[in-house]
């Protein structure tokens, strides 16, 4: 009995103990130790909603395939009936009222038919690839969108994050400078303006660190939801600003294909399928033909307890011709219809091939307006660097007054952030150019 009890317990802790373990490692799956823009990416397109529901649309796409061409196949069915006749008929027959029937009868069908030729099912087989295509192709955008949403806010966090790190570093170059106006005009050499400037500054700055923190934090949310990330995690962004200045690059001689786009791509599969029912209304004007046989059991007998001691049985097999003669003009209709939605299709494609054409032009005149900027303002950082060092040793040699080191340390903090700025339009105007040339991967 004690064994028994034993087991029973150690079986119970076991299970616990595994429940804990799996739960621990699916917790763990979906955590990212870092998050970098590869790893961002990949965990968004594994688990944001519109990409699983583009797969499982691709998914019900093949079922809805597989229903249709299963028409293809031998049809067999099998059909029973039981009738207790209460009143039989009767029927003059030679001068004689004879009673026709049984009291009970009774019925097994085994039915079977072959469609030979129907429109439905020629369809589903001929378009069955461009079917799927369309549907891998939907995945596909939603991937793109996904990728460039993704990439656009990892980078504004990146941006933001150096931005933060920008302002802490003037802080502590204002405390310092704080410290040093404070001693000053405890020692008499200067009165309590610098200290009071040096503290209003430092206020501006801290106020300014405070609502970049809520920022960064709003722009952490929004990549959150963007991965589908869970609410109650930390994402730990790698922060590397040389990987900014290194995703600037592009290569502004390209020239735009439109084949490469994901929307040409649907628009064009689009068109086959709108070709294709083109095809299929005017099938409207051919027979449909099955082959079609059946084997019936049947049984009658006046007491039900002998009803299926006999069987009458018959068979059959034959064809099955439908000639769809008028149907007050309806196929001409469809025809023309589908034609006319065909013809839509085509503008679309002939206007999309210019659009490539614009927006490349505008992301492009973006990229290379943001590039200008950003050489600009880099060289702005480096001059606002040299100034502020050069005032800040003049006004420690008493040459310069505090008040041009509040401006000079002003513009040094201006000139970082623009520049940070400028390297993120610049990098999102950079993903727009490459959007436009269908080189957004994942």
């Amino acid at each position: 009995m004690r064994s028994r009890i034993l087991f029973r317990f150690l079986l119970m802790a076991f299970a616990i103990y595994s429940g804990s373990v799996n739960a621990q490692q699916n917790a763990g799956d979906s955590i990212l130790r870092e998050v970098t823009l590869k790893t961002a990416i990949a965990y968004a397109i594994k688990h944001q909603p519109s990409v699983q529901q583009a797969s499982l649309d691709e998914e019900i796409t093949n079922d809805k395939i597989k229903n249709r061409l299963a028409d293809w196949y031998p049809q067999v069915n099998i059909n029973y009936n039981y009738q207790h006749n209460f009143l039989l008929q009767k029927s003059l027959i030679a001068g004689n009222l004879v009673t026709i029937g049984q009291n009970n009868t009774s019925a097994v069908q085994l039915l079977g038919s072959q469609t030979i030729f129907n429109r439905d099912v020629l369809l589903a087989r001929r378009t069955r690839s461009d079917v799927r295509m369309a549907a891998k192709q939907a995945t596909a955008s939603e991937k793109i969108d996904v990728v460039v949403a993704v990439s656009k806010a990892y980078y504004d966090i990146l941006t933001s994050t150096q931005q933060n790190k920008i302002i802490k570093e003037n802080i502590v170059r204002v405390e310092r400078s704080l410290n040093d106006a404070y001693n000053q005009y405890k020692a008499g050499l200067v009165d309590k303006t610098d200290y009071k400037r040096a503290t209003i500054t430092l206020n501006n700055l801290l106020a300014s660190l405070k609502s970049n923190d809520a920022s960064l934090a709003a722009k952490q949310e929004y990549l959150k939801s963007l991965m589908n990330y869970p609410v109650n995690e930390t994402l730990n962004i790698v922060n590397d600003t040389t990987q900014l200045e290194a995703e600037i690059i592009l290569d502004t001689t390209q020239l735009p294909d439109y084949r490469s786009r994901i929307e040409y791509q649907q628009l064009e599969t689009k068109g086959r399928l709108l070709q294709a029912n083109i095809r299929y209304n005017k099938w409207a004007f051919l027979p449909s033909l099955s082959a079609n046989g059946a084997y019936n059991f049947n049984f009658q007998n006046n007491k039900f307890q002998k009803l299926y001691n006999v069987n009458y049985p018959n068979s059959y097999a034959g064809l099955t011709l439908g000639f769809p003669v008028f149907q007050g003009g309806k196929r001409k209709i469809n025809i023309h219809e589908a034609q006319l939605e065909f013809k839509r299709n085509q503008l679309l494609i002939s206007g999309f091939k210019n659009e490539v054409n614009a927006g490349y032009a505008q992301a492009l005149a973006a990229y290379k307006s943001n590039l200008a900027g950003y050489q600009a303002l880099k060289e702005n950082v480096a001059l606002a660097k040299e100034v502020y060092d050069v005032i800040q040793l003049q006004y420690r040699s008493g040459i310069k007054s505090y008040l041009e080191v509040i401006a000079a340390e002003t513009d040094l903090r201006t000139a970082q952030i623009n520049f940070y700025t400028a390297t993120f339009q610049l990098i999102s105007s950079k993903i727009d150019v490459q959007k436009q040339l269908g080189q957004v991967t994942y």
